[in-house]
């Protein structure tokens, strides 16, 4: 990974390989959906608000995804100073926030023709409002320093003590009496979705991946030419 701690050859494999991130997301997004709501028939109890789930899904996965690689990247980070660690992480905060609040919010929907209200105290919704709230948290530790170095330290620990929530969320359906539903996609025995329904979930679970990836890119340059910027700035203050 250290051949990658240059900025500039990351620069120069981020450029070619973005494009072509941002020409697979659109691509399997127009398959996914057009799947979703042309193709995969309707549930026999859910009816049509089960079109809901090739949203709500895939974005639930990509929050605690986002969140576990921005632990890792903190870890990096922390343990072995690689310059670009912390820039990964501070650029998957805000992308993972965004899609846990989809979750949430697509999961209300959801819960309002199914439970007959739009939030409830389940210990999956709990466990994922309270990932939202972490990333709120590392987002808001990162500016709270004058000492940028301070805040990324700051940031970096509590995304390590964090991820004790990832398998909270992931087991509250089988630890806990709770109204979400189990896992009927990861399952020791396969799958318990018909093949019709399956195969638009996980092409827009692909898609939704590709477009952090994409984003991640963007973000990870963005955030470069600003470091080089800052640099500029204070060596013609301080050259001044």
């Amino acid at each position: 990974m250290h051949r990658f701690a240059n900025p500039t050859r990351f620069l120069k494999i981020a450029g070619y390989v973005q494009p072509w991130m941002a020409a697979v997301t659109l691509a399997l997004f127009a398959t996914g959906l057009y799947m979703a709501f042309f193709t995969a028939p309707p549930d026999y109890q859910q009816g049509e608000s089960v079109r809901i789930m090739y949203v709500h899904v895939p974005a639930a996965w990509m929050g605690m995804f986002c969140y576990a690689a921005m632990a890792i990247a903190s870890a990096v980070a922390l343990i072995w100073k690689h310059p670009l660690a912390d820039v990964a992480a501070k650029a998957t905060a805000p992308v993972g926030a965004a899609f846990t609040f989809l979750a949430l919010a697509t999961g209300s929907l959801w819960g309002k023709p199914m439970w007959g209200t739009w939030w409830v105290w389940d210990a999956r919704l709990t466990s994922m409002l309270i990932l939202l709230f972490l990333y709120i948290g590392y987002m808001a530790l990162q500016g709270a320093f004058d000492d940028r170095a301070r805040g990324a330290k700051a940031s970096a620990v509590l995304a390590l003590v964090g991820a004790v929530n990832l398998p909270i969320i992931k087991f509250s359906v089988d630890w806990w009496n709770t109204l979400h539903q189990p896992a009927s996609v990861i399952k020791m025995d396969g799958p318990s979705i018909h093949p019709d329904m399956l195969w638009p979930l996980l092409i827009m679970a692909v898609g939704f991946k590709t477009y952090y990836m994409w984003v991640l890119l963007v973000r990870i340059r963005q955030e470069i030419t600003a470091n080089k910027v800052r640099i500029l700035r204070l060596k013609q203050v301080h050259g001044g």
